[in-house]
């Protein structure tokens, strides 16, 4: 009789040959398939083509396959802490294409699928659209993205059976499921192979009909990017006085009952200061509806992580889903509030937040399909960079994450609003901040209305 079954990765990975190309789930380093990447390296197989969300770290993840040149070309939409992956992008080393995450994740949807293209407000207006077909649906433009399938798809579960049924932990679900569906042949690894009839139907996360081949895996690191827990908050708020000004402010713009995704950086420590008493629900875009505060020591879950892939807890009420629900959620605008960091702001609302040309490449993420939705836009973030030049700027200099799509900037030094017409209209300004000092940060005039207060922080 035929199984899925087999004893181990190389059992299971023995056709994968050079050259293929194939889908990796995970989301920094939570659901990973860390045998099968093992296996993949022992092979010594090169010229591969690998699609996934980003590569982990320099040591671990598809960074040990970076590390030993095996991959052509990488298809992501984050570099985030991988130097190596970075290196290879600015020397030409390796072909890298960056895609929106939302957009990467609904390509491989849609591969699955069989929906051979779709359009998607993500990247209009920025280096993405470049020869791109661009339509216009109800006054606003879409671009045109394919399906992206894959020769082999490599996902990690939770929890599998024979059949090939899977269940997904936290917020390890991400790009696994819609990957098992585009890929022509996909391999799960499990934490626990359970018998027939060992998961319940209504448990079960993604039907076996989309898994080839399934094995139980072993000798998992469950490696934390970034473990954050309450203690490190109080160090944190110590350290960088700067951002924890502007994060307590952050907390004042969400009202009570609003549905709130929180960029990476900065707005994740928004998290820790919402009012007693108030019910808001923060989204991240690796799969979860209601993150909580960093968590006691003894609580942290290595795969329940938030989008700057640090620890978090999750509130009563909260749930999870994969990286498709999360950006259908925020491209159909079903988010209140998005809160984003950012490199430079425009006095017309465009956005920078992702690359410096030749120098620093992080990925653009999830930055360009949250602009691009009906959400309220608010950018967190120092007013000044580290070499002292303004972040708010008459136009920007660095390639674009949107256009028009700011409301509201809140840095060190003071509470702004984008104009109808353009310009930065100062509200407030920080404790013990003068507006004179705030102009000179500025690298455009602002607009002053009446008196300007202190924030109430």
């Amino acid at each position: 009789m035929k199984t899925k079954v087999f004893t181990d990765a190389a059992s299971a990975l023995w056709d994968i040959p050079s050259g293929a190309s194939i889908m990796l789930g995970g989301f920094g380093l939570a659901g990973i398939p860390e045998n099968s990447i093992a296996e993949l390296r022992n092979k010594g197989i090169r010229e591969l083509t690998c699609i996934s969300n980003e590569a982990g770290v320099d040591d671990f993840g598809l960074g040990i396959l970076l590390k030993n040149k095996q991959i052509k070309c990488m298809i992501s939409s984050f570099i985030g802490e991988n130097d190596i992956f970075e290196e290879l992008l600015l020397s030409g080393e390796m072909e890298v294409k960056l895609v929106p995450q939302g957009t990467l994740a609904e390509r491989i949807r849609a591969a699955g699928a069989g929906i051979p293209a779709f359009f998607t407000p993500a990247g209009v207006g920025t280096e993405v659209a470049e020869g791109k077909e661009i339509r216009t649906f109800g006054g606003k433009q879409y671009l045109m993205e394919e399906a992206l399938s894959a020769d082999f798809a490599l996902v990690k579960a939770w929890k599998g059976d024979p059949e090939g049924n899977l269940v997904f932990h936290g917020t390890a679900r991400n790009f696994n499921p819609m990957m098992a569906q585009a890929g022509k042949i996909t391999i799960a690894e499990v934490e626990e192979l359970v018998p027939l009839g060992g998961l319940k139907p209504d448990e079960i996360h993604l039907p076996g009909i989309y898994v080839q081949r399934i094995y139980q895996g072993s000798a998992y690191q469950h490696r934390i990017e970034h473990r954050t827990t309450d203690k490190d908050l109080v160090q944190l708020a110590h350290q960088e006085k700067a951002k924890e000004i502007i994060a307590r402010r952050l907390a004042l713009e969400i009202k009570d009952g609003d549905y709130v995704n929180l960029g990476i950086g900065i707005p994740t420590m928004v998290a820790n200061h919402i009012p007693e008493g108030m019910r808001v629900i923060l989204q991240s875009e690796n799969g979860l509806l209601g993150i909580g505060p960093f968590p006691a020591d003894n609580e942290v879950d290595p795969e329940v992580i938030n989008a700057g892939k640090q620890t978090i807890s999750m509130i009563p009420g909260a749930s999870l889903f994969s990286s498709v629900d999360s950006f259908a959620m925020i491209r159909g605008a079903h988010i209140d509030v998005t809160i984003l960091g950012g490199m430079e702001v425009s006095e017309n609302g465009d956005l920078a937040n992702w690359k410096i040309p030749g120098k620093h490449v992080k990925g653009m993420g999830g930055a360009m399909d949250l602009v691009a939705s009906s959400a309220n836009v608010i950018v967190a973030m120092l007013h000044q960079n580290k070499d002292g030049k303004s972040k708010l700027v008459k136009q920007c200099s660095l390639p674009l994450t949107g256009k028009f799509c700011v409301r509201r900037i809140i840095t060190d030094l003071a509470v702004m609003d984008i104009a109808p017409n353009g310009g930065f209209i100062l509200l407030e300004r920080a404790p013990g901040i003068s507006v004179a000092q705030i102009q000179e940060a500025t690298d455009a005039d602002l607009i002053i209305k009446g008196e300007i207060y202190e924030m109430n922080i």
